[in-house]
């Protein structure tokens, strides 16, 4: 444990001296701080498919939006279910 902060101090002086801005590296380091990098490497794979669930999920609503407009214009009133064919 001493020897880790040590090697931080020596580490921030020296990216003080680089003009490393400090406040992203204390942001990484609460996000990521004792993690393994097995467990880092999961975490972002679930952040990509937390991105691309959000993103299906947006087209999604986006297509439901644009379907129910259409039948609105098609004169099928609002929650009026279309019957099939």
């Amino acid at each position: 444990m001493l020897k880790e902060q040590e090697a931080l101090r020596r580490w921030l002086s020296s990216a003080a001296s680089t003009e490393f801005r400090k406040r992203p590296f204390y942001n990484w380091k609460v996000k990521h701080g004792g993690m393994e990098v097995s467990e880092a490497k999961r975490l972002k794979a679930l952040e990509e498919e937390n991105a691309k669930l959000k993103k299906m999920l947006s087209k999604q609503m986006l297509g439901a939006a644009v379907l129910r407009e259409l039948l609105q214009c098609y004169g099928l009133p609002p929650g009026v279910k279309p019957s099939r064919i």
